[in-house]
């Protein structure tokens, strides 16, 4: 068995907020455990306490050598200390009385990480002869957004006919993982806009996030999903919005990653299309922005069936209530 590090569980649980969620929701299921707002979630029960809500997780910025290298890692304290403050790998030995390798090994494996593995994104439940194991990630509870589904499409882009449906966790592994490194790396080498935009059509995956389609057009529209996909495109400062949209006060974020280009944001959030369609929706949340941050978003957003392509970014968000 392959070995792992901290280093690689973090990578991949957004700085170790998802392994808190992940242990929550055995002690309190079918909950929403964890409510992120920028850096800090609100107060929640703690299992180690009688079920208290003196639960504070928070993600800690350690800098290093003078701001010349930061890491972030989430972190725990109890109001009451009824438990010792530590990190989620302290928090997580409390729940499987492991410690070490041993603990590593069990959360890579509890947690659907797949750390030292090779998957096939595409396959449908099937074994696939270049994989030891099938994409699989945890269920949420029915009724959570993440059990939410759309469309998923493999390139090019002029393939209008959906490949099957996923959800935001599994587009999520799919970002963090290594399916579209290569591609994204060779995009942005290329310098030329017009190479650049084939190259991105012709060799990127992509995704209808507001819905389930039988093929990729508004009228063939399935199921809408309950998500919104806003665009940034050529943004003159990637991680200064990207912090805004995290700690925004109106909307929570459920997926927030870097575009493919490298120089925009892809910000997924939840709206309730029982209350206005889909394009009143787009159309308020872009005046939102406009006013709040004075960046303009890409006006196709509006487009139920609005492709979006996926890249890697191993720094994207999810939601922990999406696991």
């Amino acid at each position: 068995m392959a070995a792992i590090n901290k280093e690689q569980i973090l990578s991949k649980t957004n700085y170790g907020v998802l392994i808190y969620s992940h242990i929550l929701q055995e002690y309190y299921p079918n909950q929403t455990v964890l409510s992120l707002s920028g850096r800090t979630c609100a107060p929640t029960q703690n299992p180690f306490n009688a079920d208290k809500s003196t639960l504070n997780i928070f993600i800690y910025k350690e800098n290093i050598l003078g701001n010349v290298l930061d890491r972030e890692f989430a972190r725990h304290t109890d109001s009451e200390n009824a438990i010792t403050a530590g990190d989620a790998f302290d928090f997580a030995e409390l729940h499987y009385k492991q410690s070490g390798d041993e603990l590593l090994q069990t959360l890579n494996k509890e947690m659907n990480l797949h750390i030292g593995e090779k998957f096939d994104f595409y396959a449908n439940g099937k074994k696939s002869n270049n994989t030891s194991d099938t994409l699989q990630t945890k269920s949420p509870p029915m009724g959570d957004l993440g059990s939410s589904l759309f469309s998923f499409f493999k390139a090019p882009v002029r393939n209008t006919i959906p490949h099957k449906n996923v959800s935001l966790v599994q587009v999520y592994t799919y970002i963090i993982g290594d399916y579209a490194k290569k591609r994204t790396e060779k995009l942005r080498s290329i310098k030329d806009p017009k190479q650049a935009r084939q190259y991105k059509a012709t060799n990127f995956d992509y995704c209808t996030f507001s819905g389930v389609f039988q093929t990729r057009n508004d009228k063939a529209l399935v199921n809408h999903s309950g998500l919104l996909c806003i665009d940034f495109d050529h943004l003159q400062n990637v991680d200064l919005l990207r912090n805004q949209l995290l700690q925004d006060e109106y909307f929570e974020t459920q997926l927030l990653f870097v575009s493919p280009s490298g120089d925009g944001l892809k910000w997924i959030i939840s709206i309730d299309t029982t209350k206005s369609s889909h394009g009143q929706f787009f159309a308020a949340v872009a005046n939102y922005i406009l006013q709040t941050y004075k960046v303009e978003v890409d006006k196709s957003g509006r487009d139920i069936s609005r492709a979006c392509f996926l890249p890697y970014d191993p720094q994207a968000f999810i939601n922990p209530s999406n696991l």
